[in-house]
């Protein structure tokens, strides 16, 4: 009899230490290894100088008249991506042969732009000043200043090179002879970036 309570007490032992978690250590859960997360890139940065050429085409109403005109012209600036903004500085210049004038015509602005960075592409806004000369032959040269304002949109072809459609309304008031004198143009764009 001894025997048998002798066997059931050690068997009651060993099952208890059975629950307990049994006779082994506990298993040790490795700690996790930490994730590294890259910061994430923009698509692309408008920050930096920019020139390139342009071919532009429109219209000049001086006074009640209506000439057509087409041409090509050079410009140069610099961009600052603000994150989802980009605000910037251009100067660009157009020489445009105008209908029934003996020579061309010369239209230079000084823009502020301001625009909206969606990855590779970025429409704005401009404005600025600008003057117009106008070779009008027997009248001479006529010049004047004025201002103007439009939009455009750009997108990034690559890291060097943007392409880019503007357009541009110009007022000049009271231009020499001719008067109040509008102009509209429409330009297409290539721009490399430094």
């Amino acid at each position: 009899m001894k025997y048998v309570v002798s066997t059931a007490a050690i068997m009651m032992g060993l099952s208890g230490a059975a629950y307990a978690g049994g006779m082994a250590e506990p298993a040790m859960e490795p700690a996790p290894t930490p994730v590294v997360v890259a910061p994430v890139q923009p698509l692309n940065d408008w920050t930096g100088f920019y020139a390139g050429g342009q071919l532009t085409m429109g219209d000049v109403e001086p006074g009640a008249a209506e000439l057509d005109a087409d041409g090509f012209g050079l410009h140069a600036g610099y961009r600052y991506d603000l994150g989802s903004y980009v605000l910037g500085a251009e100067i660009d210049v157009d020489r445009l042969d105008v209908d029934t004038l003996p020579d061309e015509a010369t239209v230079a602005r000084l823009k502020a732009v301001a625009g909206y960075d969606a990855g590779r592409f970025m429409p704005y806004v401009t404005a600025g000043i600008a003057r117009l000369e106008v070779d009008a032959g027997a009248a001479g040269d006529l010049s004047g200043n004025g201002g103007f304002y439009g939009v455009g949109a750009t997108y990034a072809a690559s890291d060097r090179i943007d392409l880019s459609v503007e357009y541009l309304q110009h007022e000049f008031d009271d231009f020499e002879v001719l008067g109040d004198t509008d102009a509209d143009t429409l330009s297409a764009r290539v721009s490399f970036n430094f």
